[in-house]
């Protein structure tokens, strides 16, 4: 008898969906698996992809105003970019380091006398019960920070991460096409232009928050130094860069860096802390209404709520490296949904987030 008559060609059909889906499934596994297991290395990989974006930005920059090739472009940004930290590192490392200790000594001093200070009030003796005391925080921190690398743990990892992040984000700037041709080779060929468009908008997106979030970095670093100096506040150099840095994080990092602020200066007087309260509520004010969306009208807009969401999420799952990426991974996946699922798979001609920010 013949196999293939038409009773049981439902039936082979069935069977091929069926063990379809059991492939699908077990390969979805399977990547989840690799994402959760190797998630730190991947997110040392998002990092070195951003530090190339931003290179092959400004690179960029360089060749439309000199007009010299990619290449010799991207040479003069990575020169320059050594030059200034190498030289502005070497002028300000004694004194950098020097406030750094001192800071790690007076945090905790600081932190005791506050809380002996409250613990004076009735009502803030019984708020101050539930706050670890500092000996407490400060074994909690040091428990944290070898959590917080993106691959390697410890103070030498996060020097091998700063080395991988530098080494590798230049490769990729070089030779940006050969890793993109790489990448969409692995798409079904119907599909790699569509490929490129959404490789292209994420660069697009990645580059401009990137370029807009530097600059406010910046801002807030020098505009916090220099306000806490006329404030005479100590160690306002270290506190400067310590601001400057966290404004990575949007939301969150802002009021990491003005707790060692307020706490030193609380010390000294009570009235200094309420002015370096008001001077970071006013860096952030300016930053909220006046940077943020210039930054947001070039790339792509996120819901505060949004963020903070991810920032949380990104958080539990990954520590302190997925707090930290986790503004640049909600953009990317912004774009992900936008491009893939409304427009590909909905039909929806939602505009993308270049083309919703009037590009």
């Amino acid at each position: 008898m013949n196999d293939h008559t038409p009773q049981h060609v439902p039936e082979q059909r069935f069977a091929r969906r069926v063990a379809l889906v059991n492939g699908i499934v077990i390969l979805a596994l399977l990547v989840l698996a690799a994402l959760w297991f190797a998630h730190d290395a991947l997110l040392l990989v998002f990092a070195c992809v951003l530090f190339a974006i931003l290179l092959y930005e400004l690179a960029g920059t360089v060749h439309r105003h000199l007009g010299l090739s990619r290449k010799w472009s991207l040479a003069v940004v990575v020169t320059v970019l050594l030059l200034v930290f190498g030289v502005g590192g070497w002028l300000m490392a004694p004194q950098i380091g020097e406030q750094a200790d001192t800071l790690a000594q007076a945090v905790p001093d600081a932190l005791q006398r506050m809380r002996a200070a409250m613990e004076q009030q009735p009502l803030l003796r019984r708020l101050m019960a539930g706050v670890p005391s500092p000996e407490q925080m400060q074994k909690q921190l040091m428990q944290l920070v070898p959590n917080a690398g993106l691959f390697f743990s410890g103070l030498l990892g996060a020097v091998g991460n700063v080395v991988i992040i530098l080494f590798v984000g230049v490769y990729f700037a070089a030779q940006p096409h050969l890793y993109i041709e790489g990448f969409v080779t692995l798409v079904p060929p119907a599909k790699r232009a569509r490929a490129r468009e959404v490789l292209d908008e994420l660069a697009r997106t990645l580059a401009r928050w990137l370029l807009g979030k530097a600059a406010s970095m910046l801002l807030v670093g020098v505009a916090s130094a220099a306000g806490l100096a006329l404030l005479d506040i100590p160690l306002a150099l270290i506190l400067g860069l310590i601001a400057g840095l966290l404004d990575f994080i949007p939301y969150i990092g802002p009021l990491l860096a003005g707790v060692p602020a307020v706490l030193i200066a609380f010390s000294g007087d009570p009235t200094q802390a309420l002015y370096v309260v008001l001077l970071f509520a006013a860096i952030q004010l300016v930053e909220g209404y006046l940077l943020s969306p210039l930054i947001e009208k070039r790339t792509v807009s996120l819901p505060p709520a949004l963020t903070i969401v991810m920032q949380l999420l990104f958080g539990a799952l990954f520590g302190m490296a997925g707090v930290a990426l986790a503004t640049p991974l909600t953009a990317v996946l912004a774009v992900l949904v936008s491009m893939l699922y409304v427009q590909d798979m909905l039909g929806d001609p939602v505009r993308t987030p270049s083309e919703s920010q009037g590009r």
